[in-house]
């Protein structure tokens, strides 16, 4: 898709809006620099909060500073439910998101988020996005709300943190559960009881019984935020969320007034870090498994078969969440890489 054809598809998306976007006083452009605000998904001296302060300094590396980007952590300028409306508006002009969080008002982003059962491996995921049509399909997602989704951040599985012990897929049923998009309706549909709680709320939530298992982040960031203090098991694959996209959207309006070099630097930026904290995690998953353990955590390995003879009717949620034509065909290209990568 060119450029002249992407930015003539957002500005008709757009149109369509009751309210378009407007774009904050804190996007400015003086003596060549334009200054902008990004909220992270992320508490503030985690690792994956450090990973975006470094694509915020690369961003400025790669402009010369002329485009500085000042990164905030989850819920710091607005709580993280508020932060699609709050970009939309112009209150900040970036974010760092998970598509499933909106999967609900949005169903595509079921699929640009996570694919339970789906892609095992994050380079497979990636390669959707930039091999295939994904990350056409990604914006085209967001275009009608004024927003540009930039690019995603691709890593692997999320594990599932339990209060009670899980030895198989039957295991599920029954349980209450805390997960987002899509895996919501696939957990679901294997009998688990679903709330969909903010990401700030999984710890009180085990803490307290509100749920029995919970999804959460990797299993490094998911030791920084102390779930070995609340959940006895820790449940490996991570089936229900096997490879993981958070994206960076920014304001539309905002993305457009920038020049080729400045959103060829976001493009750019968003490509290393998705990278770099892939290889961070991979690195750090043997040494806090370990952590766990040492914690008193029973590690679960689910066996491998079980998974695969439970993929059918994770197919057939799949089909049931994918509602409208633009999910449809997200969930149709991505199918289609499944097959020839001989996942399905």
């Amino acid at each position: 898709m060119t450029t002249s054809t992407r930015r003539s598809m957002l500005r008709l998306g757009a149109a369509a809006l009751a309210a378009p976007a407007i774009v904050a006083a804190t996007s400015v452009r003086a003596q060549g620099t334009t200054t902008w605000r990004m909220q992270a998904l992320w508490g503030g001296g985690t690792t994956p909060m450090e990973f975006e302060e470094r694509f915020c300094a690369r961003v400025a590396q790669l402009t010369n500073g002329s485009l500085q980007i000042t990164p905030f952590a989850g819920g710091q300028i607005v709580p993280a439910a508020q932060a699609f409306d709050a970009v939309r508006g112009g209150a900040f002009e970036l974010m760092k998101t998970f598509d499933g969080y909106t999967a609900g008002k949005i169903p595509a982003h079921g699929f640009s988020s996570t694919v339970p059962f789906g892609f095992p491996e994050a380079d497979q995921y990636e390669a959707w996005f930039y091999e295939r049509d994904g990350l056409d399909l990604a914006r085209e997602s967001y275009a009608s709300a004024g927003l540009t989704y930039v690019a995603p951040t691709v890593y692997g599985e999320e594990p599932i943190h339990s209060r009670v012990p899980i030895t198989s897929i039957a295991d599920l049923n029954g349980l209450k559960g805390r997960f987002v998009g899509l895996a919501a309706a696939v957990m679901g549909d294997f009998g688990v009881s679903v709330s969909p709680l903010p990401t700030s709320e999984v710890y009180s939530a085990l803490d307290k019984g509100l749920v029995d298992i919970a999804d959460r982040g990797d299993i490094k960031a998911n030791y920084e935020e102390g779930l070995h203090e609340v959940a006895q098991y820790l449940v490996l694959p991570g089936f229900h969320q096997p490879s993981t996209a958070t994206s960076y959207v920014a304001n539309t309006r905002a993305y457009e007034a920038l020049d080729d070099q400045q959103r060829a630097a976001l493009e750019v930026a968003s490509r290393e870090i998705s990278g770099t904290l892939r290889q961070n995690i991979l690195v750090a998953n043997g040494e806090y498994i370990a952590r766990f353990q040492g914690a008193g955590v029973e590690i679960v390995d689910l066996d491998p078969q079980d998974i695969a003879d439970n993929r059918a009717k994770a197919v057939e949620s799949w089909a049931k969440a994918a509602t409208d034509d633009l999910s449809k065909r997200m969930m149709d290209s991505q199918v289609a890489l499944m097959k020839e990568l001989r996942l399905l």
